[in-house]
């Protein structure tokens, strides 16, 4: 099996611990070159984690001809320049979440990828987690009935100051929105997972605590093509976390306290039991191991640009509504007004 020999773009917090651990990893995988804007620590990067070459120019990182994939690891304003530029090197791209700041730049990148030939995929490595396959095969029994209602929170304080490495979260220019863009798009992943394309959807955003040129707060109903519903609640002002799924059916439900945990209890009228389908120590190594397996067999990631490209769809109706917007028609991929 020829090996992937990888570039990684952007050595910062994720990369130092999942993505270049992956990388390095994974089989039939070498991480080959780092790129960072100082070169020193481009190079200490590079050393920590057996890559034989760093740059400290991206662009640089794209010329070397021994490169055959990027992992795009930068904040979110990069990903759409990144990734085109990358696909015109010639390069096999897996990139951050999310995609990019709107549905226009994900059709560039998807275009760049695709008449470059190279694949594309996106970062949504919940997609791989155990839990989630078991979660569908119980509803796919009937063992819960008819799915009718699904509920995610999602709730990290987050209050970064003006200097700080992180602070660009909370500008607008740069991060699109606050905590639906940063975390809330893992979490509308997780529920086109499991229950399928989104038809309709209400949505709010606003301050409930922060004065920031983003959100600090957001909410959004959903209805799926299967008929079920869902909410979504995400927030940088409350002090206790949460990475909650509840999934509740015709004849039982489902939790899960803490996603990243993967511990689940069903509830059914022959009583409750509790399961343990825990993901990946390395939440990214799956994520990067599907994409070089996708390369090998000359198929698709199971998380290509289609479905970042559906996510920011998603995200690009939420910050389109105002406070009472009513609903909104996101089934045709316009986001028009349905009543």
């Amino acid at each position: 099996m020829k090996t992937v020999h990888w570039g990684l773009i952007g050595c910062g917090d994720i990369a130092r611990k999942r993505v270049a651990p992956a990388l390095r990893d994974a089989p039939a995988s070498e991480l080959m070159a780092v790129s960072r804007a100082r070169a020193e620590l481009a190079e200490s990067f590079a050393r920590e984690f057996g890559a034989g070459k760093h740059y400290a120019g991206w662009r640089e990182l794209l010329a070397d001809p021994e490169i055959d994939a990027v992992y795009i690891a930068t904040p979110l304003y990069f990903h759409a320049e990144q990734t085109i530029a990358a696909a015109e090197a010639g390069k096999h791209v897996l990139c951050e979440k999310p995609m990019a700041m709107s549905v226009a730049d994900c059709d560039r990148m998807i275009a760049a990828c695709r008449q470059s030939g190279v694949e594309l995929g996106i970062a949504y490595y919940r997609h791989f987690y155990p839990v989630l396959d078991r979660i569908k095969s119980i509803a796919a029994s009937g063992e819960i009935g008819r799915v009718a209602v699904a509920q995610i929170n999602a709730f990290e304080w987050f209050n970064p100051q003006p200097g700080e490495p992180r602070y660009w979260f909370v500008q607008k220019e740069l991060a699109g929105g606050g905590p639906m863009m940063d975390f809330g798009c893992h979490r509308i992943e997780v529920f086109m997972n499991l229950f399928g394309p989104i038809t309709e959807m209400r949505s709010f955003t606003g301050n409930v605590l922060f004065e920031r040129e983003v959100e600090d707060t957001s909410g959004a109903l959903f209805r799926f093509e299967n008929g079920a519903s869902g909410s979504l609640m995400v927030t940088h002002a409350a002090f206790e976390s949460q990475d909650t799924l509840d999934i509740f059916g015709s004849e039982g439900s489902i939790h899960v306290a803490v996603l990243n945990e993967g511990r689940l209890s069903i509830r059914t009228r022959e009583g409750e039991r509790e399961e343990v389908h825990p993901p990946h120590l390395n939440f990214h190594q799956p994520l990067v191991e599907d994409f070089i397996g996708a390369l090998h067999a000359g198929r698709r990631p199971r998380v290509g640009g289609d479905i970042g490209r559906e996510v920011q769809r998603i995200e690009d109706a939420i910050f389109g509504a105002s406070p009472a917007a009513g609903t909104l028609d996101v089934s045709s991929g316009q986001n028009s007004r349905a009543g």
